[in-house]
């Protein structure tokens, strides 16, 4: 976050100062935002600050409460494994092959796109987490 501030303020220093924006700032702070966003999202999930729509879920027993809160978690790391990790891996895999790079930069367009893989792992990593402390809660229950 820190570079995208760094960048922006360059940018803008730039362009109104020195009348001639410097040509790699705004490649830069799109590649930054990326990862933010993606990174982002990943922090967002792993304190439970993502947007939840859990008005109907709340007004249901304890006990479907519990499995609606076990699918979801189960559902969410399906789709990070099967979307984020595998979809942005091969994404990542096949753009690295292709050579792609970024005009301004000139970086491998793969290692922008790393983003959405690295952050599916931190999702996964905080699903496998939260269905484990789920399943435990639900064994601790049974056995009192």
């Amino acid at each position: 976050m820190s570079g995208l501030v760094l960048d922006v303020t360059w940018q803008v220093l730039t362009r109104y100062l020195l009348g001639k924006p410097s040509a790699w700032t705004d490649e830069l702070a799109t590649i930054l935002m990326i990862w933010v966003a993606a990174l982002g999202a990943s922090l967002g999930f792993a304190r439970k600050a993502h947007l939840g729509i859990d008005y109907f879920v709340n007004l249901l027993p304890k006990k479907s409460f519990r499995l609606t809160q076990i699918l979801t978690q189960f559902f969410i790391g399906v789709f990070a494994l099967s979307v984020l990790i595998y979809g942005g891996g091969e994404l990542v895999r096949l753009t690295l092959r292709t050579e792609q790079l970024s005009p301004a930069l000139g970086i491998k367009m793969g290692f922008v796109y790393a983003a959405i893989p690295i952050s599916g792992i931190f999702i996964l990593i905080t699903t496998i987490a939260s269905l484990s402390s789920l399943l435990s809660q639900g064994r601790s229950s049974t056995d009192s």
